[in-house]
């Protein structure tokens, strides 16, 4: 199975000042180690993110390489890997398909290794992931860190459903090694 993760608030903590630094970059608990446990029984796993602060100047490509560095290397550390990064680097006023809500990052990420939307999984923790992985025919779980607790208390669309919620990528990855897609 592909699984496919939105980066903050999934994997490190939300910043409303975007994370702009490897320094920034804090790992929410035991999300490092269920990358890895994803690893470990043969799932490929690719992030999709929105990088507004590319797109709006804040920092350039090359910094933003060298945060994904920063987490490439925890990963190893836990024996975790990333297959790919996909980022969309796109401010909101020029946001292109690529950027969520649009499916553009998943989709590609999908074509790339090979995958069915049913036999991908995307995990996030805002209404535009789910509008993504809804638009791509994914199956979704909302993680309740990040945005994810405000996402479920203002109510999700049911046009979105079924969204799986976890309280975190420990619980989304329990989901999916317990064959629950």
């Amino acid at each position: 199975m592909l699984v496919i993760l939105d980066r903050d608030g999934v994997i490190n903590e939300d910043r409303a000042d975007f994370v702009k630094t490897p320094e920034e970059l804090v790992f929410i608990p035991n999300a490092l180690e269920a990358v890895a446990r994803l690893n470990s029984r043969g799932h490929r796993l690719v992030v999709a993110t929105n990088q507004s602060c590319v797109g709006r100047g804040i920092i350039t490509d090359e910094q933003l390489a060298v945060i994904h560095g920063k987490l490439l290397d925890a990963l190893a550390r836990v024996s975790g890997r990333l297959d790919d990064i996909i980022v969309a680097p796109d401010a909101p006023w020029e946001a292109s398909d690529r950027r969520k809500p649009g499916p553009g990052m998943l989709i590609e990420a999908m074509r790339k290794f090979g995958q069915r939307p049913g036999e991908t999984v995307f995990i996030g923790d805002s209404l535009r992931d789910l509008q993504a992985a809804h638009a791509a025919g994914c199956h979704r779980i909302l993680v309740q860190t990040g945005k994810g607790h405000k996402t479920l208390s203002a109510g999700i669309d049911r046009k979105l459903l079924p969204v799986h919620v976890a309280r975190d990528l420990d619980e989304a990855a329990d989901y999916i090694l317990d064959g629950r897609f």
